[in-house]
This record gives C-alpha cells, structure tokens and sequence, in this order.
C-alpha cells in the first residue's frame, strides 16, 4: 500500500487563531471588501508599517479573529522591542496579527488582516485565512506591499498590479516583468484565494532605492489611494500628506546640499522619463468601465465626508491626530 504524499497543513487551520463568533455570524459583515498588510517582507519606506498605524487608528476598530503569534512567530529572529527606563522595564507590545472590522470616514465598513508575516506553519495559516474569507463571503481581497526602485523621487510614485481582477490591472502597473522572487506570505495568500474562487488584487509600490530605509510617506498615500480605489473607500490619509510635505522639504534640502545626490536623482530622472515615456496611465477616480465618476458624485462623497469629519469634532472637542515627525530621510 503506498501512502499519499500529503502537501499542506495537517493540523487543524481553526486552532491558529480566536474569533468573536457574534461577528462572524453577523450577517451585515457578509460581503465585504478586504484589505491585508502584512508587516516583516521588503517593506521599503516602512509603507505597510505606515498604512496599517493610519487605518487600526479609526475610531471604529473591532477585533474579529486574532491569531495565536506563539504558534507564528520566531521571536529569535524577529525580537519585540521594549523600553528601559533607568532602573525598570517597560512598553513591552506583543507582536500582534489579527482580522479587524473597521469603518471608513464615510460609514463603509471593511475588514483588515495586518500584523507580522507569519514565520513559521504558512500552509495552515493560509488555510485559516481562506476559511475566514469564504465564511465572511469576501467580495474582494486587495493586500499592498512595497520594494525599493531605481527610480527617482521627483516622478510619481509607481505600482505594479497583479491578481485575477484585470480592470483593476490594465493601465495602472508601470512595471511588468517576468522574473522569479523570494514569496512572501501575501504571495502565498493570493495563489490560495485564487484558487478558491475568490476577487484577488495585489499591489507592489514602488519605493526609490535610496530612500527605501527611511520612513517614506508619500509612498503609503499612494498604497491608501491604490486601495482605497480598488475597495471603494475612502481611506484617512490626510496625516500622511501633511508628514509627506516635511519630508519632501528634508529631502530637497539634503539634495541641494550634495551636487552627487542631484547628479544620481538627474539620471534617475532620465531613464524614468525614457521608460515611461508612451505608457498612459489609468486614473484611480476611473470605474471598471474606464469612467470617470459624475461631479454630483463626486460632490456627494466629498459632502458626506465633510459631515462626518464635523460629527467626529462634535463628538471629540480638541482631538489632536496622533503621531509626530518621522526622522529625516537618509540620501545616499
């Protein structure tokens, strides 16, 4: 008798993680779209790290299901930080990933996988996330992360989309390659989803290489908009912008001081406009038609987001955003 080669997980994919069973039987939470960034692979310009600190920062975050980091994670090798503070210990955050239900500015609720990759039993937790997704009905999965670039800062920030949803592909990615890559585990997640049936979008931001180690804002305004355009959100990323500005004034500053830095950026530049010289870029604001929505609509959306964010001030007198100045950007 020979005994099958079993591929995939052998334990039971539920055991990785604790759900609120009210949520999940929830029927309103039946439908929705799905956004996943996962911290710990290639995060160029700490773009995950950005956008996940803006949306778990929504007022209305609610855990559905949070795994077990003990079962995930290798500590060793991904060490959590704490502070020392004279003679004690303190600030220790366990590392965390979880699947969140949250709302945007306008009312429309989505759900949210972020935290650490997973280091260890990928195959199971897969399994796990699969089983969530088709228990919840995901409508459509989008997940971003990003990878440094020979490109230049001074041009618009790039992407290359890929997935099973060619209207949310077409005319977006500036870059398509055919080459082989490490997998990350929104890699793995995609294939699986894929084959399950469902609505898949990935995106990979672009970052410049020489700003790939420094915490590069303008790069997560553009995964929030890449996102919030494929889920039909709208994304809070009116903080990001305004650190996105500063740090665009450091980094002209640290470029006029330096002719080597200019002259890098300059040739940069070159091959950037050469490349992309006859590509046409889709605009975000376009529906899966290739259409630009109507000024009434987009009048509404911008009314109904301006009433809630004076409902949000009605409700919270003096809240300041949180968060502060990252450091400045090193340029090589």
């Amino acid at each position: 008798m020979v005994f099958d080669q079993t591929y995939g997980a052998l334990l039971d994919p539920a055991g990785l993680y604790r759900a609120d069973e009210e949520l999940l039987q929830d029927a309103s939470l039946k439908g929705l779209n799905l956004l996943m960034a996962f911290t710990g692979f290639a995060d160029a310009g700490h773009v995950v790290r950005q956008i996940s600190q803006e949306l778990l920062e929504l007022p209305t975050v609610r855990p559905v299901a949070v795994f077990d980091a003990d079962q995930l994670l290798d500590y060793r090798s991904r060490r959590p930080h704490l502070t020392f503070v004279e003679d004690h210990l303190q600030d220790y955050a366990p590392p965390r990933l979880a699947l969140y239900l949250l709302e945007d500015p306008l009312g429309t609720p989505f759900l949210l996988l972020s935290g650490f990759e997973p280091d260890l039993q990928w195959e199971r937790f897969s399994k796990a996330v699969v089983s969530l997704v088709e228990a919840l009905d995901v409508n459509l999965v989008t997940w971003v992360h990003s990878i440094p670039m020979p490109v230049p800062h001074t041009r618009p920030v790039g992407v290359t989309v890929h997935g099973n949803r060619p209207e949310l592909i077409e005319g977006i990615s500036v870059w398509k390659p055919t080459v082989e890559v490490p997998a990350a585990i929104g890699h793995v997640l995609e294939l699986k989803l894929i084959a399950a049936g469902r609505n898949v979008a990935g995106y990979v931001i672009h970052v410049p290489h020489y700003l790939a180690d420094a915490e590069y804002p303008q790069a997560a305004v553009a995964g929030m908009e890449y996102l919030g355009a494929a889920a039909s959100l709208m994304l809070p990323s009116e903080r990001l912008r305004e650190v996105a500005r500063d740090v665009a004034r450091q980094i002209t500053e640290q470029m006029e001081a330096s002719e080597d830095v200019q002259q890098v950026v300059h040739n940069l530049e070159e091959r950037y406009d050469q490349y992309s010289e006859n590509t046409v870029r889709r605009s975000l604001l376009a529906d899966e038609n290739d259409e630009i929505p109507s000024a009434e609509s987009l009048g509404a959306a911008v009314e109904a987001y301006l009433a809630q964010e004076l409902q949000n001030q009605d409700e919270h007198p003096g809240h300041e955003e949180p968060g502060g100045m990252p450091p400045g950007p090193g340029l090589v």
